[in-house]
C-alpha cells in the first residue's frame, strides 16, 4: 500500500527534505582521503559530516527561521528554552563512512514542547528516507512512500557497543554476545550506526539495544520516533519508559520479541549469566 506525500508545507516535509540535503552532501564527498577534523578522545568529524551538517541546516533555517536547532557538528542555537528544536546529526557512523563502509544514516528530528513531532533518517547510499510526522512513519523510495511494517522474522537483532556505559557492571549489551540463550534465539549484528534502529521500524532488524543517556540525543531521536510511530516496543534497558532514570535503550518489532529480551538482560542483573 501506497501513502499519501505528507503536507510539503509541513514539519514532517521539512525534516525529510533536509535529511535529503544532508545526504547528497555526504554522496558528494568520496571517503577515501576525506579529510578529518579531531574532536578529541578518539573521536573526529570528516569533510562530509561538516558539508552535510551545513545543508541540513541551510534548508532547516530557510524555512523554519524561528526555530532552534542542535548540531552534532556545530552545537546548539537558539534560545535554551526554545518550545521547538531540530536534532541534526549529519552523518551517523562516520568511523564505517571514513574506511568505506557505507552503513550511515543522516538524522533529523524536530523536538516540540517535549515530543518528537516530525523526524527523518536517511540512508545516502540506497536512496532511502525513512520519515514520520509523529503519528505514521513511511519509507520513501523512488518518490513513492510506503507505510513501515516492522516485523521480528529475521531474528536480527542490533548491539550498539560503543561507550558510555552508564549501566554497567551491572548491565552490558555486549555480554548478549556471549549468552548462549541469546545466540540460540538471535542472530547478533554490529552496524555501528543508528541507522539500524530505522531497520527495526522498517521490518529489517527485530531489534536494537543499545546502553547511554538518550534524552534529546542528535543520533537517537529521529529512529526512536520512527519506531514509535510505527507501532515498535520501545523502553529503556530496565523496560522502564525512556528517560525515565535507567537509561539505555531496548526497540523491538514485537512485544514478544522485547520481553524475551528483557529477560535475558535481568539475568544480568540478577548475576545470572550462563557462560
Amino acid at each position: 500500500m501506497t501513502a499519501p506525500h505528507p503536507d510539503p508545507t509541513g514539519d514532517a516535509a521539512l525534516a525529510l527534505r533536509a535529511a535529503e540535503a544532508g545526504a547528497e552532501a555526504v554522496r558528494a564527498h568520496p571517503w577515501h582521503g576525506v579529510e578529518k577534523h579531531d574532536k578529541g578522545g578518539g573521536d573526529f568529524a570528516t569533510a562530509a559530516d561538516l558539508a552535510a551538517e551545513r545543508a541540513i541546516l541551510d534548508v532547516l533555517r530557510a524555512a523554519r527561521p524561528q526555530d532552534a536547532c542542535t548540531g552534532e557538528e556545530s552545537g546548539s542555537g537558539g534560545a535554551a528554552d526554545a518550545p521547538r528544536r531540530w536534532l541534526v546529526d549529519p552523518l551517523c557512523g562516520t568511523l564505517n563512512y571514513a574506511v568505506g563502509t557505507h552503513l550511515v544514516g543522516v538524522n533529523v528530528a524536530l523536538r516540540e514542547d517535549g515530543r518528537t513531532t516530525a523526524a527523518a533518517t536517511a540512508d545516502p547510499y540506497t536512496g532511502e528516507t525513512y520519515w514520520t510526522d509523529g503519528e505514521r512513519a513511511y519509507l520513501r523510495h523512488g518518490g513513492a512512500d510506503t507505510p513501515l511494517a516492522p516485523s521480528a522474522g529475521s531474528r536480527l537483532v542490533d548491539l550498539n557497543l560503543d561507550p558510555p556505559y552508564p549501566n554497567a557492571p551491572e548491565i552490558r549489551v555486549a555480554r548478549l554476545l556471549t549468552e548462549p540463550d541469546f545466540e540460540a534465539e538471535f542472530r547478533p549484528r554490529v552496524v555501528s550506526s543508528t541507522i539500524a534502529v530505522a531497520w527495526v521500524a522498517a521490518g529489517r532488524r527485530a531489534a536494537y539495544l543499545t546502553d547511554g543517556h538518550l534524552a534529546d540525543s542528535v543520533h537517537f531521536a529521529a529512529g526512536i520516533a520512527l519506531c514509535r510511530a510505527a507501532g515498535c516496543t520501545v523502553t529503556d534497558l530496565r523496560g522502564e519508559p525512556l528517560h525515565s532514570g535507567g537509561g539505555g535503550l531496548v526497540v523491538a518489532a514485537d512485544a514478544r520479541t522485547h520481553a524475551r529480551l528483557l529477560e535475558l538482560i535481568e539475568r544480568q542483573r540478577s548475576g545470572g549469566v550462563r557462560q
